[in-house]
């Protein structure tokens, strides 16, 4: 019996684009390159798809995961210091034109909370899955659905009435580099958690701060949603200690009203594997 072809899946994120051909959960090869910072998205895409020319006719549908929200095929920011692209731009067009197949396209972290549902730490129970990364998504699924649209778009939320301040920008990747500048120049995230790790105070006051603002928003959410799992991944959320330190922010609470807290399991192939099964779904309707 032929084997079933895989399934061209694209993560296109603040920072990286991933190209992976996958099959059910497992992924056969993969393509990373760096998120351009300018320029059209169909320039990056025609680059990409240029760089896997020799995946063509291993697939036969693609998924699309990418930061920003999609409505009707189109693209579009939802925090343009994350990733600054065009209103509504066309991406299922430009996908199936580049690759001759049908497209699914979804927000990256909806895809991922999808991914991490079906084959991780969500266990197939409601769950809410947020990645703290570059900036901060996520993805919510009641009664084994995936809900789409803005659901799941937490890191939009507003801290106060100014338009410019959304949680994401005061606990993200961004956010913890630029709050390290005082201290050591041009840090990387993943340097302030070295400098924390290494017991420097400035590193591990940055990091609980950041961490203690997703403890209250899990808190919220818990409210809200009543989710068995909320399911933390991202860079940042799997950074060592991260999660310790939620949990830390959380450990007061009545039990009734703690969320149950745990690492995706998937890393940064949840989004792949997620947007994969669900082009595989839609082919098969």
């Amino acid at each position: 019996m032929a084997q079933a072809q895989a399934t061209l899946s694209i993560d296109l994120g603040g920072t990286k684009m991933l190209a992976a051909l996958v099959r059910g959960q497992a992924v056969l090869e993969t393509h990373k390159v760096a998120t351009p910072r300018s320029g059209d998205p169909a320039e990056w895409l025609q680059a990409l798809f240029d760089a896997i020319a020799a995946w063509k006719g291993r697939y036969d549908k693609v998924g699309v995961a990418v930061t920003g929200i999609v409505d009707d095929g189109h693209w579009s920011a939802l925090n343009r210091n994350t990733l600054d692209i065009p209103d509504r731009f066309p991406l299922t067009d430009t996908v199936a034109a580049l690759s001759g197949v049908s497209v699914l396209a979804a927000n990256d972290a909806q895809a991922a909370a999808w991914g991490e549902f079906s084959f991780g730490a969500g266990r197939r129970e409601d769950m809410v899955f947020l990645t703290v990364s570059t900036g901060i998504g996520g993805g919510i699924v009641l009664n084994g659905r995936l809900l789409g649209g803005l659901a799941g778009h937490f890191g939009q939320f507003r801290l106060d009435d100014a338009a410019s301040h959304t949680l994401e920008d005061q606990v993200s990747g961004h956010w913890i580099a630029r709050e390290a500048n005082p201290h050591q120049e041009g840090a990387t995230a993943r340097e302030v958690f070295a400098a924390a790790s290494a017991g420097q105070d400035w590193a591990r006051r940055i990091v609980e701060t950041s961490a203690r603002q997703t403890a209250l928003l899990c808190r919220n959410i818990q409210l809200a949603l009543d989710p068995k799992r909320i399911v933390i991944g991202g860079s940042i959320g799997l950074a060592p200690g991260y999660i310790t330190s939620i949990e830390a922010a959380l450990s007061e609470l009545p039990l009734r009203l703690k969320p149950s807290i745990h690492a995706a399991e998937l890393g940064e192939n949840a989004g792949v594997v997620g947007i994969a099964d669900l082009a595989e779904r839609q082919q098969q309707l």
